[in-house]
């Protein structure tokens, strides 16, 4: 029997846009456009962006596209030397027909992954005026011109949830089906999801009623991962994705879930090999300890302030229907798919384009050779179906592409 899916295609759910120059001086007063992030210049020619009196230029490690990997490096890089797909919206559909990339998800860049660069301005009034405009542009300028092969992600203010509540129902009526969020709002400065006074309430029963995802970044808790003060880069770098469990079991413990039932979040750049050995320890740690943090002893802080019941928590069934992984190319993810330790339901791919962890050109074929030795049914899932049903998205047609 032959089969009708097509699995020539995948959707990636964390790529990654370089702002264009307008996309702030195209949108906000023109009294204002020097106030709002513009691209200046230093006296050798080299661009930065310029913003609340600061300056950041970009790194070369977030635009490797067309080079070698002897090639990449981390010193500053003007657009000039920049491929096109990083920051023009038909450009980067081209490269995303080469890679066989249907549709993608672009968090920001020089706002940072959960707009920490608006958050942080002297002037927060004038910076949700610049976080709006993101949006705009986001939705109507870079969605906007290829329908049907983006999907749109929104910044919200994080330093108010209420204000947040409003730009999230604002951007929803636009089309918008997920918003960027931390990691760990502490080291931000911003309270934690377990803040017993409710602080991200709001915000999170907003995603319940409005079915927007969590989407959280690696990263975006503005901390680089350190397993010691003096640890070398690669072995920080090599550690840092599994960070991601910490997210993930915060939440599992948060109580959110019981009280949203459809909140759902997504781990983008974490990679989920790790996945099932912290959903075993979940389940072994409440099990056994879970009686006398009941009883709410203090050995920690907060031990017994969840707001969860511990007796109902169903550590599996909660992962299954509210926290979904995001892979590169993970084979030990792939693995524990086919031996039922992940839900087939919960793993989606992503291409990290245009970053130094990027598989393009090859995106396509990567993932296919991980998985095609599994069901048809399952290879769709991952490659694009469990994107599309979580973020309600209905992707254009594939391309028909000139054959040579």
């Amino acid at each position: 029997m032959t089969s009708n899916l097509n699995l020539d295609w995948l959707i990636s759910v964390d790529d990654h846009v370089l702002e264009p120059p307008n996309v702030w001086t195209d949108r906000v007063p023109a009294k204002d456009r020097d106030r709002a992030p513009h691209i200046g210049y230093d006296d050798n020619g080299m661009d930065f962006w310029v913003y609340d009196g600061k300056k950041y230029p970009s790194s070369g490690l977030s635009a490797v596209v067309g080079k070698s990997k002897e090639e990449f490096s981390p010193e500053p890089l003007p657009y000039s030397e920049m491929a096109p797909g990083c920051y023009d919206p038909l450009a980067r559909i081209k490269d995303m027909d080469r890679a066989g990339i249907l549709a993608s998800l672009c968090f920001p860049t020089v706002t940072r992954f959960c707009g920490q660069l608006f958050m942080e301005a002297s002037d927060r009034d004038f910076g949700l005026v610049c976080l709006k405009a993101y949006n705009d542009w986001m939705i109507e300028e870079w969605c906007g011109s290829a329908p049907g092969r983006y999907i749109p992600l929104i910044l919200i203010p994080l330093w108010d949830p209420r204000l947040a509540v409003k730009e999230m129902e604002r951007c929803a009526n636009k089309g918008a089906t997920t918003f960027a969020f931390s990691e760990n709002p502490e080291p931000l400065g911003l309270p934690t999801i377990h803040d017993k006074d409710g602080y991200w309430e709001p915000v999170m029963a907003a995603a319940n009623d409005l079915e927007m995802v969590v989407s959280m970044h690696v990263g975006s808790s503005s901390q680089l991962p350190q397993i010691c003060k003096d640890a070398p880069f690669m072995a920080n770098l090599t550690w840092g994705a599994t960070r991601t469990s910490g997210t993930m079991l915060s939440f599992l413990f948060s109580g959110l879930f019981q009280r949203y039932p459809n909140l759902k979040i997504a781990l983008s750049e974490g990679e989920a090999g790790w996945i099932p050995y912290f959903l075993e320890r979940a389940e072994q740690v409440l099990d056994k300890q879970r009686h006398w943090v009941k009883k709410g002893v203090r050995f920690q802080q907060h031990a017994g302030a969840s707001g969860i019941d511990l007796d109902t928590l169903d550590i599996r069934g909660t992962f299954r229907d509210h926290i979904f992984g995001c892979i590169i190319d993970d084979a030990h993810a792939i693995a524990s798919i086919e031996l039922g330790h992940i839900p087939e339901d919960n793993i989606m791919c992503e291409t990290d384009y245009p970053h130094s962890d990027t598989t393009w050109p090859d995106s396509i074929s990567v993932i296919k050779n991980r998985i095609n030795h599994l069901p048809e049914e399952t290879q769709y899932k991952i490659l694009r179906g469990n994107a599309e049903r979580l973020y309600r998205f209905t992707p254009a047609e594939p391309p028909v592409l000139a054959t040579a």
